[in-house]
């Protein structure tokens, strides 16, 4: 069973605004309404690629239960916590004026939700693989992550960490499966700049050297590296198309490569999987469907074979 947990999830408001103009009152000339937030973000991805999830996490507010609907609407399981005080956050993201955000804050999130969330998680077993992604409320420390993944130590759980800072650094002596830095986020921990694939294996080997088993750095425009658990180093361009919104592409990378991973137990094909994934929603409007991963996939590989998929999803959840 495959669980994804968003701690702050979102509503994604996403607006085209032609020749933006500060101070002065602009329209936009489209609009998107989506659920968002790192994990959740996962589990549409997979879900796009015939594979389920639950979905956990915490939310408030009307903005919460719309989250909820259209997750539903979607098809996609969950069983978030509701808190009594506050509403999930909205966040705007401005197509016209690429990768320009204005974030909400999310509610405050108390202890005892905190050791609700717990004893979800604490369910899992296994061979179930669990997905810890983005940021946290400011009301929770930094070592969230690092007391989830103590907590499910010696339960055969495979956890993916996508974050930065604190919450990456706190978890690599727990050994999670796999960390998905991007270069710059990378780059920060050591304080270095890191524009090449070729500088990104020694910092990625550093991170394997204090605990994490496979490092998946993604690099916009310059591709993806994979420093992989059995040593091997995968390297690839980015595919060729036509940036269009880079929301979620980060994610819809780490769910292809684990989609691709769970079919073969194959790093190349994970990789491939995961760079696909990646570079579709990139070029999408909104996070990709199995067909535009596929016609990527196609042409990183150069084969006329489907993707590796998993046979069959878990159907069960918490």
């Amino acid at each position: 069973m495959i669980y994804t947990v968003t701690f702050n999830p979102s509503l994604d408001y996403i607006v085209d605004v032609p020749d933006f103009r500060i101070g002065l009152t602009n329209r936009t000339a489209s609009e998107l309404l989506l659920p968002g937030g790192k994990g959740i973000n996962v589990s549409i991805v997979l879900m796009n690629l015939g594979i389920a999830s639950t979905a956990l996490g915490f939310i408030a507010g009307f903005t919460g239960s719309e989250i909820v609907r259209r997750l539903d609407a979607l098809g996609i399981k969950n069983s978030f916590i509701r808190l009594e005080e506050g509403f999930s956050r909205i966040n705007l993201k401005l197509k016209s004026i690429d990768g320009t955000e204005i974030n909400g804050q999310g509610p405050a999130v108390g202890g005892q939700k905190v050791q609700a969330l717990m004893a979800q998680l604490g369910r899992l077993a296994q061979g179930d693989i669990l997905f810890l992604s983005g940021s946290i409320p400011a009301s929770m420390p930094d070592d969230a992550y690092r007391r989830i993944m103590t907590a499910l130590d010696k339960k055969g759980v495979r956890i993916v960490v996508d974050a930065a800072g604190p919450l990456l650094t706190n978890v690599l002596d727990c050994h999670p499966f796999l960390v998905k830095p991007n270069h710059h986020e990378l780059g920060a921990l050591f304080n270095v700049r890191l524009d090449t694939r070729t500088a990104v294996v020694p910092y990625g080997r550093r991170l394997q050297e204090l605990g994490a088993q496979n490092v998946l750095v993604s690099m916009a425009g310059e591709g993806a590296v994979l420093i992989a658990g059995d040593g091997s180093v995968y390297e690839a361009p980015a595919p060729k198309g036509v940036l269009i919104n880079g929301v979620g592409a980060g994610d819809s990378m780490v769910a292809g490569f684990m989609a691709g991973f769970m079919a073969r137990q194959d790093y190349a094909d994970a990789f491939h999987m995961g760079l696909a994934a990646g570079s579709a929603s990139a070029f999408s409007e909104t996070l990709a469907d199995r067909q535009q991963i596929e016609a990527v996939y196609r042409q990183i590989t150069g084969c006329p074979q489907g993707l590796p998929l998993p046979a069959a999803a878990a159907r069960e959840t918490l």
